[in-house]
């Protein structure tokens, strides 16, 4: 080998072995013109399909269902404008409709107070945070609200999300890795599967609110991974019911392992004064690792939250993408969600009223024949139809009678398991409760 093949080629010197002929800018033209066109005639051979979204095989699927509603005369139920409130009761179209479909569990949104603390941070704050609290700064209403939240779990701390959905995702995502694995519950929400997948972690699954079913997993693999995360929710909104917790604490300390309780609906259903699972069963808020919750139920404006202690919400508030690279959420959002918290805290006859109306719902379906499936009477009551069809139709034939539930179809559940969802509120009445079975039974008649 001589002297110049060792030495460091130059620019031009690499084009030309690697083109094996003369450089300069005719070879590189020359080079790019074959690229170019290789280029034409692989892209004929790319359908058409691929480069539209009317073809997209997700589009196609959609229509389906569509065509088969129009075809039996079944109306739209979604996407529904509503004129005003998301309350007991809706404005539709210039009609008053009781309603059953939204999560104001205890009527704090648009209370007075709430709505005066949203547009006091609008006076003082404008609209928007405008940056990400991490590289901009934040405003005090951001910090007090998470303060107040870690004092509802008895945590160390709390860091405040923009969105639920990204909570879970971002959380799980940056926590895990593929060393690691998540175990959770069959029904867990889309945002636990969706921040697994990001994270590489391995999943696995098991029965509904079967904890026996969790252990003899943990007990088979456990020793295959480095950390181990189990995800359940508080009160899981498809079915209603809630589970063992104490139960879920105890497999986790055995198996060494960290729990994750997800508390978007729980958050003032449950517990004497609305504080959750933990409330409802007694234990210590440090006996989870992981809480999370939302702000868009109870606390009647928009975002998600962690709590738990100091170490992990440093982590998420310095390094979980969900947090870093989004904006803060807006201080009007944060004084609306700590206002409702506040109110939440003293008027636990809130949480008592909404408890019993969802009692008598409960009752009240079962004894007309309806399953409501897994439900405890815990703000949510499924009424389930066994078919998508069925269900979509049920949700017109109300809709028509004054009373506004949505359908859940398949995909979003198997298509056997296809029901109407009713959210209860602490602001239905017990009339508005009776009116709504009493037509759910004339319409079973039918």
């Amino acid at each position: 080998m001589s002297k110049n093949d060792m030495a460091p080629a130059s620019k031009a010197q690499l084009i030309q072995r690697i083109l094996g002929r003369k450089t300069g800018s005719e070879a590189v033209d020359g080079r790019m013109a074959e690229t170019a066109a290789g280029g034409r005639h692989a892209t004929r051979e790319i359908p058409e399909a691929y480069t539209r979204f009317d073809r997209h095989p997700g589009y196609e699927k959609m229509l389906v269902p569509k065509a088969m509603a129009d075809r039996l005369g079944v109306r739209n139920p979604f996407f529904r404008s509503h004129d005003g409130v998301a309350a007991a009761r809706t404005r539709i179209g210039g009609r008053d409709y009781l309603n059953f479909s939204n999560y104001n569990y205890l009527g704090l949104s648009a209370h007075p107070q709430v709505n005066a603390a949203a547009k006091a941070a609008i006076d003082q704050y404008g609209t928007s945070a405008s940056a990400s609290r991490l590289v901009a700064g934040e405003r005090p209403v951001q910090r007090e609200l998470e303060e107040s939240l870690a004092q509802v779990y008895d945590v160390d701390d709390c860091v405040v999300f923009v969105s639920g959905h990204a909570t879970n995702v971002s959380t799980i995502g940056y926590l895990f890795g593929p060393k690691d694995l998540v175990i959770h519950d069959s029904l867990i929400h889309n945002s636990i599967l969706q921040g697994i997948q990001l994270s590489g972690a391995a999943r696995r699954s098991f029965p509904h609110n079967d904890s026996a079913a969790l252990e003899r997993i943990l007990a088979e693999i456990r020793g295959q991974f480095e950390r181990v995360l189990i995800v359940i929710e508080g009160l899981y909104s498809m079915d209603g019911d809630i589970p063992d917790l104490p139960a879920f604490i105890d497999i986790k300390r055995r198996y060494k392992a960290f729990l994750m309780v997800d508390e978007a609906h729980a958050l003032g259903v449950l517990g004497q004064t609305g504080k959750g699972s933990h409330e409802h069963f007694g234990v210590a808020g440090r006996d989870v690792d992981i809480w999370m919750g939302t702000l868009s139920k109870t606390l009647a404006s928009c975002g998600g939250y962690i709590a738990g202690d100091r170490a992990l919400v440093e982590m998420l508030k310095y390094a979980a993408s969900g947090f870093v690279y989004s904006v803060g959420i807006s201080p009007v959002l944060a004084a609306a969600s700590l206002e409702a918290l506040r109110i939440m805290q003293r008027e636990p006859e809130r949480v008592e009223r909404l408890r019993a109306r969802g009692s008598q719902f409960l009752a009240a379906m079962r004894s007309i024949g309806v399953d409501t499936g897994f439900a405890q009477g815990h703000a949510v009551v499924p009424a389930i139809t066994g078919s998508s069809l069925k269900a979509a139709r049920l949700s017109s034939q109300l809709f028509d009678a004054g009373i506004n539930v949505q359908p859940i179809i398949h995909p979003a559940v198997e298509e056997k398991a296809a029901r109407l969802r009713f959210f209860l509120s602490a602001s239905h009445t017990e009339d508005d409760i009776h009116t709504a079975c009493e037509a759910v039974k004339k319409l079973m008649k039918k």
